[in-house]
């Protein structure tokens, strides 16, 4: 039942067919071969509040013959609360909110006092935090899809003023993206769903200001004319500015002219209150696809029946509307405290939307009369509430209870409006016009082609006349030269045939020849190859004999080089003796008369055999760069020798040679710096002798430093946790969050801790702590903060939250991993560096952030904390390696990696080696693992062998613990050309 109360037709009127909405309308498309013809049937019942029409799924328009009564549509009631503002938090801070919502049931509560309320039902509840583009889905998005296939749509807001119904509809969204209302939201739709070339898009913007309807986007024209047609009631506004859209940045600027026009004071409950009802019409043109096969009929205006074939069928269109309407806000008088012209506005308003109320509330209870031609806004909303137009309206409400009364009202506005039954309808029309220009053309085209096919046959049997006539002349011809070139073709034939007998014989002397040649070459190549193998195998023999000389030789040196070593050690042991027996000499001293001479000649006998042992560790260094560069050369020159084995083994040694020599160097300083703290302690005890002993005294007495530590309490994690969950519990993650801002050390200190708990016992925690912001706040105090122990805790932090792959791909883009990398080269504690040297490896682990991983400094600060020795960190650090290559062989396998690998770039691989065989299981397993990936890729094979590490590889393969590691190895070793023709080269087996 629509607002006016006019009859509908059953038939169709002139060229135009109505249609009722079905979810079966393919089917009986598809078997209705009449689907065009129009008739007077039942339409098919669908259940009540059924509004969502479905366009690509193939559940469209009832195609079938049936009548114009539409399909039964309950108006849709979405309520949406607005948060509470500055006022109100500070007015009713000690009062609650006068409605509770449950969204997950779709109900809302409202409050009459502490201990009764009442509960009310609809089809969607917002609440204060629901996003605009959640709102546009649930309560416009139906209805521009309807639009979109051709029916009527309307969405309007209702509620008191300042509750949020502008800002829901008509907000642009030029600051934040993210406000952008109804209106902007559907345009967008619109514009991306139809086709430029073949649909009509034309848009008005009215306000309907004291009783005169007025057009925003002309203001001149302030007093429109409503007008109604009498034989389909339909309503339309011909005085009003019709702009046609082709794309969003035009209805933007046509929104900003209509918002300036429009009508907005400043009143006690907001501060810009609309003083006009604004209306938004959308009008959609399309051309709808016939999809019927057969031929079919339709009746023109006369009432007779043509038949129309399936070429020159009549092309349908589909004109739908789409009318979005921001109602002005109903207020209170009294509360509003509107005067003079102000007050004269609210009477109009609130006589609209009582009248409007009014409508609903017959609407709602089958009322014979609907008093539609009380107000010009129900006349405009005559099709909305009760007609053919699919609706949708969302009721805005405030949480404050001094304006309860205001918000029961609306609620029960919106109860009401839930009752209102629409019959949905499809109007489409024939498009005779169209029609009448194809045809008028393709008749053109016809007699223009007939004429040209009549001369083309005139042309044709002239032409076909005169090349018969040739073609008689020409076969007379041919015959005769057919005739003789068979004499000649025969001659030809008897000419070749004695050719090629010949031919045959001389093939056959030709080819005993040839095997005759063939046998004598296989008998002088055997002969070459076995001289060649004798020469070679003679050559390999004085060339092994001379290696094994020149080992022998070289090992000999060594053994000699270990000697005096060893006896440098021997000689700085017995100095380290000689130096204690001088301090003690030194302490006796004191009561000698005369100590200064006999200590300046034990100094002078120490310097002196200190300098010796100088001299000798010098002599030691130049014999072992002279062995190394021996060894250099001796490598050089046997790379081709088959015998890189025992060469490796050798350079072992001597790189043990240097780091004994290293030691040796590190006791030397030391032995340095006692010799110069005695000379020191020496002079000052001989300046003070002569003062008497109280001088003496204080010049022999060395001050003693007492080093205090704070004793660092352990808690128990079961304890923390017991206290961290009552903590978060009673005080609120986002208040935690905020404690890491603290200016006191301490309560950042204990608030990064709970953090780096929280972040350490569940993945929804870890969430909650993304989601409020924490870990923005931890890199802000992992860059800022100067104590250790936050720096520590906070990269643990980081190092739990980077186990998820999206927080890694935030920490990413926070520039988390340079923060890491500047932290790893500044701290020193070894417990900090394991912390982000286990962030970083998390890190390492995911495949899309490799590249700028390493262009961050990623890699270089996993590479830079070996520098701490310690075994934790090292532990984290082939973890990340390990992470890192596995990432590399996985993308090389899927094809998207190429090149080589970052690692091996970035200098990675010496530390591998020297680390592929560490004592701990920790490192060595990652290590190992890490290697066995790197050499996967084809491309690293050349660096493997020349870094080393294939006699790692080797190993591993052999020797590994882990059987999955070794398999893993030995694939390796077994699929790689390049380490298959190492080992030949080498003569290993494998």
């Amino acid at each position: 039942m629509a607002f006016a109360s006019h009859n509908s037709k059953n038939g169709l009127h002139a060229s135009r067919l109505d249609r009722p909405l079905s979810v079966n309308s393919m089917k009986s498309l598809a078997s209705s071969p009449t689907a065009l013809t129009p008739t007077s049937t039942r339409p098919k019942s669908a259940a009540p509040g059924s509004s969502s029409v479905q366009r690509r799924n193939g559940t469209g328009a009832q195609k079938s013959g049936k009548d114009d009564s539409g399909v039964s549509g309950r108006v849709r009631v979405a309520v949406r609360l607005r948060p509470r503002n500055a006022e109100e938090l500070a007015a009713d801070a000690d009062f609650a909110d006068c409605v509770e919502l449950l969204p997950e049931l779709k109900r809302l509560k409202l409050r009459k006092n502490n201990w009764d309320c009442e509960t009310y039902q609809f089809d969607e509840v917002l609440t204060e935090t629901a996003s605009q583009k959640r709102v546009y889905e649930v309560v416009a998005k139906p209805v521009v899809e309807s639009v979109l296939e051709g029916y009527n749509g309307t969405v309007m807001a209702y509620g008191q003023t300042g509750t949020g119904k502008t800002f829901t509809l008509g907000r642009l969204g030029e600051e934040d993206c993210a406000d952008r209302g109804i209106m902007v939201r559907a345009m967008e739709d619109i514009l991306a769903d139809i086709s430029p070339e073949h649909d009509t898009l034309t848009v008005s913007y009215l306000q309907l200001y004291m009783e005169t309807v007025q057009d925003l986007l002309a203001p001149e024209r302030d007093n429109i004319a409503i007008v109604e047609d009498p034989k389909t009631g339909d309503v339309s506004l011909p005085g009003t500015t019709l702009v046609e859209l082709k794309d969003q940045k035009s209805f933007l600027e046509l929104l900003q002219t209509g918002e300036a026009n429009r009508f907005a004071s400043n009143t006690k409950l907001n501060t810009e209150s609309s003083r006009s009802h604004a209306l938004l019409l959308v009008n959609v043109k399309r051309s709808a696809k016939n999809k019927q096969e057969k031929d079919f009929v339709i009746h023109n205006e006369n009432g007779n029946s043509v038949h129309v074939s399936k070429g020159h069928r009549v092309p349908t269109i589909r004109k739908s509307k789409l009318l979005i309407v921001d109602l002005a806000g109903s207020e209170r008088v009294d509360k509003s405290g509107s005067e003079g012209h102000q007050l004269e506005e609210a009477k109009a308003i609130n006589l609209s939307l009582t009248s409007l109320g009014k409508c609903i509330n017959a609407l709602a209870e089958n009322s014979p009369h609907v008093p539609t031609r009380d107000s010009k806004l129900t006349r405009l909303l005559r099709d909305s509430f009760g007609g053919t137009a699919r609706t949708s309206l969302i009721i805005t409400i405030g949480p404050s209870p001094r304006h309860r009364g205001e918000t029961s009202s609306t609620i029960l506005f919106g109860q009401r409006a839930m009752k209102v039954e629409n019959m949905v309808k499809l109007k489409e029309e024939f498009d005779y016009k169209s029609l009448c220009r194809r045809l008028e053309a393709e008749l053109d085209k016809l007699i223009a082609d007939n004429e040209r096919q009549a001369q083309a046959i005139f042309d044709g049997e002239e032409d076909m006349e005169r090349k018969l006539e040739e073609a008689g002349t020409r076969v007379a011809e041919a015959e005769s030269k057919v005739a003789a070139a068979l004499e000649v073709i025969s001659k030809e034939k008897q000419r070749q045939q004695k050719e090629l007998v010949e031919m045959m014989q001389n093939l056959q002397i030709e080819r005993a020849h040839r095997e005759r040649l063939e046998l004598e070459l296989r008998e002088n190549v055997q002969d070459l190859q076995d001289k060649k193998k004798k020469q070679i195998y003679a050559e390999n023999e004085k060339h092994q004999k001379e290696i094994r000389d020149i080992l022998e030789q070289h090992q000999q040196e060594i053994k000699d080089v270990q000697t005096r070593l060893a006896n440098e050690c021997g000689q700085r042991e017995r100095l380290e003796k000689e130096l204690h027996e001088a301090n003690i000499c030194l302490q006796q001293s004191k009561e000698i008369l005369e100590p200064e001479n006999i200590h300046k000649e034990e100094l002078s006998d120490l310097k002196q055999m200190l300098e010796k042992e100088c001299e000798l560790r010098q002599q030691a260094e130049r014999e072992l760069d002279a062995f190394k560069r021996e060894e250099k050369k001796l490598t050089n020159g046997i790379t081709e020798k088959n015998d890189i084995g025992e060469i490796w083994v050798l350079k072992k040694r001597l790189e043990q040679e240097l780091l004994e020599r290293e030691k040796l160097e590190d006791e030397i300083k030391s032995l340095k710096q006692q010799l110069l703290q005695v000379h020191v302690d020496a002079e000052e005890r001989s300046r003070t002798i002569g003062k008497g002993s109280s001088a003496r005294s204080s010049g022999g007495s060395n001050s003693t430093i007492s080093l205090h530590t704070p004793s660092n309490m352990k808690d128990t994690i079961n304890g923390q946790r017991a206290t961290i969950a009552k903590l978060f519990e009673q005080v609120g993650l986002q208040k935690i969050l905020s404690l890491l801002e603290s200016e006191d050390v301490d309560v950042r200190v204990h608030a990064v801790k709970v953090v780096a708990n929280l972040a350490a016992e569940a993945e929804v925690n870890q969430e909650k702590i993304v989601e409020a912001g924490g870990l923005g706040s931890l890199l802000t105090l992992l860059q800022s903060s100067e104590d250790e122990t936050i720096r520590r805790v906070a990269a643990g932090a980081i190092a739990n939250l980077a186990m998820n792959e999206t927080n890694q791909e935030l920490i990413m883009a926070q520039g988390g991993i340079g923060l890491l990398a500047r932290t790893a080269d500044d701290a020193e504690d070894p417990q900090t560096l394991r912390m982000v040297a286990g962030a970083i490896a998390n890190l390492c682990g995911n495949d899309k952030l490799q590249i700028k991983l390493r262009e961050e400094g990623g890699i270089r600060a996993l590479l830079g904390m070996v520098r701490s020795r310690h075994a934790d960190v090292l532990a984290q650090v082939a973890r990340g390696i390990a992470n890192f290559a596995k990432c590399e062989s996985r993308g090389a396998a899927q094809g998207y990696r190429t090149g080589r690998s970052l690692l091996i770039e970035d200098g990675a691989l010496p530390w591998i080696v020297a680390n592929a065989n560490n004592e701990a299981s920790s490192i060595r397993r990652h290590i190992e693992l890490a290697l066995c990936h790197l050499a996967q890729h084809e491309v690293n094979a050349k660096d493997v062998v020349s870094g080393g590490a294939l006699w790692e590889l080797i190993r591993i393969s052999r020797e590994c613990s882990r059987e999955d590691i070794r398999s893993l190895a030995q694939r390796t070793l077994n699929a790689s050309p390049t380490f298959q023709a190492e080992l030949r080269r080498l003569h290993v087996t494998y």
